[in-house]
Order: C-alpha cells, then structure tokens, then sequence
C-alpha cells in the first residue's frame, strides 16, 4: 500500500484554490521547460514532456503558457535556466525520502533543504544511499467511484499497466515508465478521468508509521512541499488515512 499516493490524493483534493493552483502551474512549467531542455521541444519525441504537457492540460493550463515553457527550455525564449537535482534523506522512523528540485542555485538549495529536513526531524543522506530503495515508475490516482476494481483491472492491464491496488478513497495504479501514456489514454478512451498521472519514483518497501512518528512525517512532507523549489517528494512511509485526513484537517 502507498502510504504517500494517500497523501498525495488526500492534499489534490485540498489544493482547489486559486494560491495552490498557482504553485501547481509553477511547478508544472518548470518540468515542461527541464523536459524540453532535456529531450528536445517535440513531445512526440519526448516522452517525459509528453507526459508534462498531458498534466497540464489535465490541470487546465492555458496552451500559451505550456508553449512559452517549451520555448524557454529549448532556449528559444529568454527565461530563467532550472537545474534539476535529487536531494536524499530519511525521516522520522528511518523513513527513506527523495526530494526533487529544481533551482535557479544549486548551492542556496542544498543549505535549505538541509534547515527544512533537519528542522524536521530528518536528516540529509549521502548520494546513493536511499535511491536505490526506489523505482521508477508511472503513477496514475483514479477515483474509486470512476470505476469497478475489475474492469478497471483488464484497462490496465491491456495497455501494459503492471499492478492496481486498493488505496483507501482511490485507486491506484503502477506502471513501467514508458507505459504511462498508454495507460492514461485506455482510461480516458474508456471514460475514466485519473486524479492525477505522473512519472514517480514508487518505493520497493514501506514503514509503517503510527502516532506521533506519523505526524511528525507528515510534517516534514509538508514543509518541503511548501518550498518554492520542491517539485515532488517521495518517501517510503505507511500512514493510516484516518491520520493523514487527522493531519490535513489540522492546517
């Protein structure tokens, strides 16, 4: 079970005004850019700025904007240079965590992520030390009313899909990397709207966390998020639901 695809649905449902959709096309537009910068401006071509563009879209972004972004990333538009980076660390209970960024100041954001984690009850790994604890994969949140477990199974798993779980409010389902646009596409073809379809890094484990270990989790979760120059954080934590909406309920 992904006690973090809890998370992340549980905080989509909460992320409707307009501040945090906002920071949710912010977000969007510099993996649109760092995708073109790295594979070229075609999203044919591209898969992982296929994939950006198609949430986008999803997250009803105007085609203006996705198209500056694809601009500004090739260097055809005039824009601030992102550079992405992987931060590691662990939190409370051992919990392993990789933290995407992409930064204008490589320097400036190791020192802050430092100051949120260890603030936090965390601290920061070394290189390698929690990243091998991850795969990556595709991530796509479908509503549990959006469909039935069974044929939502044969869906997924006729367009390459590799498990589909149970995950409380949702469903969840995982998929190798190139696959996700299949995937997405059967959905939509059949109807379905996914909450939400990304690349992801999927842990292989998970700790349980109870309690004010789970709180405190939760809490690290959060603050890195509200960084400006966080774009995803993945940890291999198992919270209960009711904790998580305890948690969110809270702010």
């Amino acid at each position: 079970m992904s006690g973090h695809s809890k998370w992340a649905t549980i905080k989509h449902k909460k992320a409707a005004t307009d501040a945090k959709r906002g920071r949710v096309f912010t977000r969007l537009i510099r993996e649109i850019s760092i995708a073109a910068r790295s594979g070229g401006g075609d999203p044919d071509t591209n898969p992982r700025l296929r994939t950006a563009v198609a949430t986008a879209k999803n997250e009803n972004m105007p085609n203006e904007n996705i198209e500056r972004a694809i601009l500004r990333g090739t260097g055809q538009l005039e824009g601030e240079q992102y550079e992405e980076v992987m931060f590691e660390g662990y939190g409370p209970g051992g919990v392993g965590m990789l933290i995407q960024v992409v930064t204008t100041n490589r320097n400036r954001a190791v020192g802050e992520m430092r100051h949120v984690i260890s603030k936090n009850g965390g601290n920061m790994a070394e290189a390698g030390a929690v990243g091998w604890m991850f795969h990556r994969k595709g991530e796509i949140v479908v509503p549990k009313e959006a469909a039935s477990e069974d044929s939502l199974l044969g869906i997924v798993l006729d367009a390459g899909g590799e498990d589909l779980k149970d995950d409380g409010s949702s469903w969840y389902i995982v998929t190798p990397p190139d696959a996700l646009e299949s995937v997405r596409e059967a959905l939509t073809k059949a109807g379905i709207k996914p909450t939400s379809a990304e690349l992801s890094m999927v842990p292989q484990n998970y700790i349980k966390l109870t309690g004010p270990q789970a709180q405190q989790m939760l809490r690290l979760v959060e603050a890195l998020e509200e960084h400006d120059d966080v774009q995803h954080v993945y940890a291999n934590f198992d919270i209960d639901e009711s904790e998580i909406q305890a948690a969110v309920a809270a702010h």
